[in-house]
């Protein structure tokens, strides 16, 4: 915006500029010539007032009068005299042939050109006198001139460019103080902060003026919403908390009517309680992940504390191992890897990921569970060598509630849509990210990247007993 204020100020100042030295330059040009030529008239004027030309007895002319040089040499003019016959008389040194003498003002050989009578001392006409100019003097003067207004018009273009650019500048200041703020406000996402203050009453105050307003408003809607927002998260967190007592309960009793459903004739009546029980045990797996992604959303962090990620994998596998069918698990872990964090939470997620691979790939496919330091990182991953994750769905799987198609041999059952959203959530809360990609034989791959507890100088790190 600088840049534009200040080329449109220059261009329009050059088109001033231009303008005005075209007309100063044609005027003053033909000011010059006229004067030129009015010097020339009046020179050759004088000339013919001061000369004299006498006849000789010996039938001779004396002229007398000024000497011709030191009128001509000055101005590097060149002075003919004539009798009243055309006859050269005489010349001033260094003359130019000018021709026969002709009344007026001509231009002969690029020379300003008059000539004048000579009158005698009764009149009548004794002889003529030519007197020219070089335009040569003249035509210097008249580039001297133009170059001076171009000079002046180059000068005065980047004057009021320079001028113009500082004013831009000055008067863009505060939007760009704005625009820094506002910057800083998007990057930030708090609408909190505060837009410069105004020191002009102009448009830009009246600018910054409804900015703040703006995000006044914004403030206000934003610290409503979060109010909102965590009054249900909190409400979702307890009433998944109060949901589970009674599908404890539930699961209880239909277990008891289950095993007293054992004798001839009840097969119908114990496939209804099987069915229900299959119900409520997913049921009761959803609201155990309802709770655990509710409790991260309203920030309640469970109880934190030094254990072995390496040790909560392989109780994960081991777990996970019953419901895998024919699918084979190899697990490669054989060190510590000391993280802080909750064990159940971290358990939870690596059980997960195990779970999200055998309902994922066919029968007969081989799962791999990784784990490894990598710099200041626990590096945990599960990979297969199953159809694997199209690249744009590859963030998308980690959203709540998106499901993909598994095998129909799987042993797991139907998902709930959450596992992956819990895993992001599990290790978001902890420091860490996950990402998925794709594994060496083109299946899916599962990263999981934990910060690694560093012990403190001087003690000896000794992992809390699970």
């Amino acid at each position: 915006m600088r840049w534009r204020l200040a080329t449109a100020s220059a261009g329009l100042t050059l088109a001033i500029l231009l303008t005005f030295g075209a007309v100063i330059g044609g005027v003053a040009t033909q000011r010059i010539r006229s004067d030129f030529n009015q010097e020339v008239r009046g020179a050759v004027q004088t000339l013919a007032a001061e000369l004299r030309i006498v006849d000789t007895p010996t039938g001779s002319y004396l002229i007398r009068g000024p000497g011709l040089d030191d009128f001509a040499l000055p101005h590097d003019a060149t002075v003919r005299v004539f009798n009243s016959d055309g006859a050269l008389l005489t010349q001033s040194t260094n003359a130019a042939s000018l021709g026969p003498p002709r009344q007026g003002v001509a231009e002969i050989g690029g020379m300003r050109v008059a000539t004048a009578r000579i009158g005698g001392s009764v009149g009548g006409l004794t002889g003529y006198v030519q007197y020219g100019r070089s335009f040569g003097q003249i035509d210097a003067a008249i580039d001297r001139l133009w170059l001076f207004i171009a000079a002046g018009v180059l000068g005065g273009t980047l004057l009021a460019s320079m001028a113009g650019l500082a004013i831009a500048g000055r008067a863009m200041r505060p939007v760009s103080s704005l625009t820094a703020t506002a910057r800083r406000i998007a990057e930030t996402g708090d609408p909190s902060r505060q837009m410069p203050e105004p020191k002009v009453d102009d448009e830009v105050g009246e600018l910054a003026r409804t900015l703040e307003q703006m995000l006044r408003s914004l403030d206000a809607a934003r610290a409503e919403r979060e109010t909102a927002m965590k009054k249900q998260r909190e409400f979702v967190a307890d009433a998944s908390h109060e949901l589970r007592t009674p599908l404890t309960s539930t699961l209880a009793n239909l277990e008891l009517l289950q095993a007293s459903l054992q004798g001839p004739g009840q097969e119908d009546d114990r496939a209804m309680v099987d069915s229900a029980l299959r119900s409520s045990h997913r049921m009761s797996q959803l609201v155990a992940d309802l709770l655990l992604l509710a409790r991260a959303d309203a920030g309640r962090i469970g109880k934190r504390r030094r254990c072995d990620l390496a040790e909560l994998a392989d109780d994960a596998a081991a777990e996970a191992a019953p419901v895998m069918g024919d699918r084979e698990l190899r697990v490669e872990n054989d060190r510590q890897l000391p993280v802080e964090g909750n064990p159940d939470e971290l358990h939870r997620m690596v059980l997960n990921l195990l779970d999200n691979a055998a309902r994922h790939t066919p029968s007969g496919s081989r799962i791999e569970l990784r784990l490894r330091a990598k710099g200041p990182d626990a590096v945990l991953e599960v990979s297969d060598d199953g159809p694997g994750i199209p690249p744009d769905l590859r963030t998308q799987v980690f959203d709540r509630f998106v499901r993909g198609d598994g095998p129909a041999d799987t042993a797991v059952g139907p998902g709930t849509g959450l596992g992956l959203a819990i895993v992001r959530s599990v290790a978001t809360s902890h420091g860490g990210t996950v990402e998925a990609a794709e594994s060496d034989p083109g299946g899916a791959l599962f990263r999981v990247r934990l910060p690694l507890s560093r012990p403190k100088k001087g003690i000896t790190p000794a992992l809390d007993p699970l």
